[in-house]
């Protein structure tokens, strides 16, 4: 891994350091999310304009895959607690800690997309079922 000095302005890195400790993270893994989110946006050009608390992050395998921004959770985490475990927009919210707007959003969001996240669901079982266990 390569290091860069970054310098930020102090009312940023203070913003940066709160947001990162909603999310459980260092503030070091907060800003390689944050850049990891904004490339892999400006170059895949896959954000909808429509969602912007949503944005693509590049899985383990490569797959860009909706996340809420600024954070590691996935929209079809979010979808699946809504739909198998029946709990509501404020519910899953302090369940992941986020807000109300954030999880209506990504519900929404999910609708909006819900054939391109069911087949990166299916993607990810197909997968899980192909590893040996060990």
């Amino acid at each position: 891994m390569a290091r860069y000095p970054l310098n930020l302005p102090q009312q940023l890195k203070q913003e940066a350091e709160a947001l990162a400790q909603q999310q459980g993270v260092s503030l070091n893994q907060f800003i390689l999310w944050a850049t990891a989110e904004k490339v892999s946006a400006l170059q895949q050009q896959l954000d909808d304009p429509q969602f912007p608390h949503i944005t693509y992050r590049r899985g383990a395998a490569g797959i860009p895959t909706p996340v809420v921004r600024g954070t590691g959770i996935r929209v079809q985490a979010i979808a699946l607690a809504h739909e198998q475990w029946q709990l509501g927009a404020a519910e899953i919210a302090a369940e992941y800690g986020l807000s109300p707007r954030q999880v209506e959003e990504a519900l929404a969001f999910y609708s909006a997309h819900r054939l391109e996240i069911e087949a990166h669901m299916a993607r990810e079982a197909r997968i899980a079922e192909a590893q040996p266990d060990g």
